[in-house]
């Protein structure tokens, strides 16, 4: 075998690309400095390459190719937005990987508008004098949940880190065992607490947490706060019990420590066949000093994380100094307050309310449709058939949302081999595989998008020169 450093005297010279870039290179138009990043990218993945395998590329004009070839492809990559449009035909409603909540179309008008130009973000008219980013979505935000109260900072995990520290920093905060669930990215929530400065009293077992759990850790008498924590990622069942949270806060109330609720979901409105969830009204009703719940997930909107409460403790987290690292840019605002506006007139013009509220008949008639728009040869393959989606988003486990999607057999090649295909496309359609099929559920589709599939479907399914065209 050739040596390492033998096999790397194959590599072609800088300035020679330069000189004769590859067509794919000079149609791109892109510059010289983009082109020179691209080509020290192609030529750093192929010394690896010989690194590896020094016969990868074994001869000068072998490794001249392999470089162009990645040139075109590294050039291509940094040219095209790295957040490119997917169309999301997994039946998951909120997919967390896909970005979560596609925006309503007024939440995008507001952003456009927002960032177009300068805006009011810290500033009153009124006075001329600064003025406050949080006071935007307050009004909203109040009068959607009935909090006497309310901000909005970056995400939700956020919204509890900046609550316990501004009511328990240096103090301690009490939570049920059977509430210490893990988050996205397998972050938990014993661990964004522990952040806070706060030290963590877990009370209870797994599956069962009574009141005198709670009454005997507050004998302590240095507690900042309890910690209501929404299993809304997955659900225990069988030999449990807990307290609620409308018990907690008369335990809480009692001893004068808030409960800080960490409702996560942002729901408000009942999902149709869903089990009642906590939404963030029941929260505040319930008695809690802060609830937090997030601005995009079963809300619909941007990603966000907001407060709720009452003006004492929303007004110590304003004043907490970890607020100013957390806060929102300008864009989230107006796409926030943009689809709160839309829940309180509207709600069925958000994206991800249209979707959960999708019924059966009205899904099997868009699939059918989808499919009958298909090529004679494509159709053979396609069938429409039953499908349960999700609502996603570490939100309503176990709820099997009842819809329809196209089930898509292929005679030459695997489920998964077409559906590496979908993801090549321009845009990019993920489906879902399982039961050696490629599933595409019409429920998460976009208006637009059935179009695309149909496309997509009779380039992968009756290819030019196929027989039906």
């Amino acid at each position: 075998m050739t040596a390492a450093p033998d096999a790397l005297r194959r590599m072609p010279a800088v300035h020679a690309c330069l000189e004769a870039p590859p067509d794919g290179v000079r149609s791109a138009g892109a510059g010289e400095r983009l082109e020179r990043m691209a080509l020290e990218a192609a030529l750093r993945a192929v010394r690896e390459e010989l690194r590896a395998d020094p016969e990868a590329h074994p001869t000068e004009k072998a490794a001249r190719r392999a470089v162009e070839r990645r040139w075109v492809r590294e050039l291509r990559d940094l040219t095209r937005p790295a957040l490119g449009r997917v169309v999301n035909a997994t039946g998951v409603v909120v997919h967390t990987n896909l970005g979560r909540s596609p925006l309503a179309e007024e939440a995008i008008e507001a952003m456009r508008v927002a960032s177009e130009g300068y805006t009011v973000l810290e500033y009153d008219l009124e006075s001329g004098r600064r003025g406050s980013r949080y006071d935007h979505a307050a009004r909203l935000l109040r009068s959607w949940s009935g909090a006497e109260d309310a901000l909005v900072v970056n995400n939700n995990a956020a919204a509890l880190l900046v609550a316990v520290d501004a009511l328990a920093a240096g103090r301690e905060v009490i939570v049920s065992r059977g509430e210490l669930v893990e988050i996205g990215g397998g972050f938990r929530i014993h661990e964004v607490v522990a952040r806070s400065g706060a030290g963590l009293v877990e009370v209870g077992a797994t599956n069962k947490t009574h009141p005198e759990d709670y009454r005997h850790a507050l004998e302590g008498g240095n507690v900042g706060a309890i910690l209501k924590v929404h299993r809304s990622n997955f659900a225990v069942e069988g030999f449990v019990a807990e307290v609620g949270l409308e018990a907690l806060c008369r335990i809480g109330a009692e001893h004068q420590v808030p409960v800080v609720f960490d409702q996560g979901t942002g729901i408000q409105e009942p999902v149709p066949g869903a089990p009642e969830e906590p939404t963030v009204a029941d929260g505040i009703a319930a008695g809690a000093a802060i609830v937090c719940a997030s601005g995009d997930k079963l809300l619909g909107g941007p990603q966000a994380g907001m407060l709720f409460g009452t003006e004492a403790a929303i007004g110590a987290v304003r004043r907490n100094p970890l607020l100013r690292a957390m806060r929102v840019d300008k864009q989230t605002l107006a796409a926030l307050e943009a689809t709160l506006r839309l829940h309180l007139t509207d709600p069925s013009s958000i994206p991800v309310r249209r979707m959960m509220a999708a019924g059966p008949r009205a899904l099997e008639s868009r699939a059918r449709a989808l499919r009958d728009s298909l090529d004679p040869a494509a159709r053979v393959a396609c069938e429409v058939a039953r499908h349960d989606g999700r609502a996603g988003g570490g939100t309503l486990p176990g709820v099997a949302l009842s819809g329809w999607a196209i089930r898509v057999a292929p005679e030459a090649g695997p489920p998964h081999a077409l559906a590496r295909e979908l993801r090549r496309g321009d845009p990019p359609i993920v489906a879902r595989v399982a039961d050696d099929a490629l599933w595409l559920d019409v429920r998460t589709l976009l208006p637009d998008e059935d179009e695309i599939v149909t496309r997509r479907l009779n380039d992968l399914l009756d290819p030019p020169g196929g027989g039906s065209r």
